[in-house]
């Protein structure tokens, strides 16, 4: 039996699909970059703000942590409230958290069935979110993108609007773009001494201050969508 090894080297890229992906990445890119101060985007980075504070929540269960509570700003802001767990893990896992998010979902929209996994996934995130969140925001938010999702998903299924793909595509690449602008603006162009790069700055032994370490967050969050886009062409070979 011959077996399918993975196409590393990307040797005779790019077939239809790839070029589909390739395409495909650079209209969201567009679009995102040309609507970026428009309300249109605004449940989307909301979404994005969602993943970063779920992604402090998660980091704290991991370590032992009790989550109190999460909050999501119409100002795309947000505040996860927690109890114990290891400090120094759970403050960088929001801003890296977002951006590994973004790359599973780029990576997901690449087939019909792990964007269907990726999107019920998502789904059953919101719905365990709208039971610890403390404002009324995040408690729309988490409706919204389930009722949004859902019609997505009906229309897939039932008529010949087949989005799915594109919706977790376009999700993907919006949180990993605004995951990486949220680091520069936040840690690196201007000092926002509350920032849990500042944070972990103060708790972490190594000589380096807030603004030091959102430029290692910002290239290891970029590494995170070049990586996507790789192993996207990787799968698609």
């Amino acid at each position: 039996m011959m077996k399918l090894k993975p196409n590393w080297e990307l040797k005779n890229c790019c077939n239809h699909e790839q070029v589909v992906f390739l395409v495909t990445v650079a209209v969201c890119t567009v679009v995102i970059l040309a609507l970026w101060r428009t309300i249109l985007l605004k449940p989307f980075k909301l979404v994005t703000v969602f993943l970063h504070e779920a992604s402090h929540a998660i980091a704290c269960k991991l370590t032992c942590g009790h989550v109190e509570g999460i909050q999501v700003h119409a100002d795309e802001g947000g505040t996860t409230q927690t109890r114990g767990g290891i400090y120094w893990i759970i403050l960088p896992a929001g801003y890296l958290g977002s951006s590994f998010w973004g790359m599973v979902l780029i990576l997901a929209s690449t087939n019909l069935l792990t964007a269907r996994i990726a999107a019920g996934c998502f789904v059953v995130a919101l719905l365990v979110v709208l039971c610890v969140a403390k404002n009324w925001t995040l408690r729309g938010l988490c409706i919204g993108f389930v009722l949004f999702l859902g019609v997505v998903w009906v229309l897939q299924e039932t008529t010949k609007i087949r989005i799915l793909q594109y919706i977790i595509l376009f999700t993907g690449v919006m949180n990993s773009l605004f995951s990486v602008y949220d680091i520069y603006d936040d840690l690196i162009s201007r000092r926002v001494h509350s920032s849990d790069a500042e944070k972990f700055a103060e708790v972490c032994p190594c000589p380096c201050n807030g603004a030091g370490w959102g430029v290692i967050w910002g290239l290891i969050s970029f590494l995170f969508l070049c990586g996507a886009m790789y192993l996207g062409l990787v799968i698609l070979s």
